[in-house]
């Protein structure tokens, strides 16, 4: 009698330790493929920003979004604005020491024109912020179409975070490009590649915003209310 109750209990064992081995397979299983989608998706995300180019003669729009993060995108913005391809343009995110007239002189612009069509954003703090500042500048003068200017790296999130708040306006994308990342350039330069990753990490946690209200703050992220915007 004793030995059928220990062989019972040697079953009952063996049951719960095969349990146990199937859970851990499973579950390492899940976090293998896990990372092999996390890594594709880099790859992918890499790819396709090494990819993007700046248009040659975009379309013209009604107006003009820069997002600030460096002297080359305002170049490119005020390009624009002087050569007619937008009406007004609104600089997103400027910090807030920086003058109007720091900024047309960084950048050599005309004065008239600046004074007139330029339009700055000290609010935004970041891309969330420049979405929201943006969709309250856009829908104030009526926009239906924008050229959005930042890098081409910066380009899928603001798109993304742009498209959630100017779903009205028609958005024309026109990425700045710093450095040659073709052809798997971005896996032969550090700087890029560390560039890239973190983005990537950005992209993803703002597609997740789509499901689950969060954005970033100071100490990581919280989750959003509906009265942020």
């Amino acid at each position: 009698m004793r030995s059928a109750a220990v062989g019972l209990s040697d079953w009952s064992d063996k049951r719960r330790g095969g349990r146990l081995r199937l859970v851990v397979r499973a579950g390492a299983l899940a976090f293998a493929g896990a990372v092999v989608l996390f890594a594709a998706g880099f790859a992918w995300f890499a790819s396709h920003v090494s990819h993007l180019a700046t248009p040659a003669n975009p379309q013209r729009a009604d107006a003009i979004i820069v997002l600030t993060g460096g002297t080359a995108r305002l170049d490119a913005a005020m390009e624009l604005l002087e050569t007619g391809k937008g009406q007004r343009l609104l600089i997103s995110g400027v910090h807030p020491s920086a003058t109007k007239r720091q900024l047309r002189i960084a950048t050599g612009s005309d004065k008239n024109l600046f004074s007139c069509c330029v339009d700055i954003d000290y609010a935004a703090l970041d891309t969330i912020g420049n979405a929201e500042e943006s969709a309250k500048w856009v829908e104030r003068h009526a926009y239906g179409s924008v050229i959005l200017v930042t890098n081409n790296y910066h380009m899928p999130r603001s798109l993304l975070e742009m498209g959630r708040l100017l779903g009205h306006a028609r958005l024309e994308p026109y990425p700045v490009v710093n450095s040659n990342l073709e052809y798997g350039g971005w896996l032969t330069k550090p700087a890029a590649l560390r560039v890239l990753f973190t983005e990537y990490n950005k992209y993803l946690l703002a597609l997740a915003r789509g499901v689950v209200p969060v954005r970033p703050t100071a100490d990581g992220i919280s989750f959003a209310t509906a009265s942020s915007r």
